[in-house]
């Protein structure tokens, strides 16, 4: 993701900066995807695995990217309180 366009992005609820998620956290996100028990706000299933998302500066919400497009849709969010073993940092 183009770094310019990271630093414009913000969550749309909170306001807060985005970070791109790291490694250890998307392991840990798609491993809960796999196991069936990630749901995003609108209550809808999150069953795809991510390849990259975006994370909120106090690391409660995840954002998807899309083929390069970040999904900043609060609906779509992914709280990370449901995914047992996320990284605290």
């Amino acid at each position: 993701m183009d770094r310019k366009l990271l630093d414009l992005l913000v969550c749309p609820t909170s306001r807060q900066s985005l970070a791109l998620l790291d490694s250890r956290g998307l392991q840990a996100l798609n491993q809960a995807i796999a196991a069936g028990g990630v749901v995003r706000d609108d209550g809808s299933a999150q069953a795809e695995p991510l390849r990259e998302a975006l994370l909120t500066r106090d690391r409660k919400r995840i954002y998807r990217i899309d083929d390069g497009i970040p999904v900043l849709l609060a609906e779509e969010a992914i709280a990370t309180a449901q995914v047992d073993g996320f990284p605290a940092s």
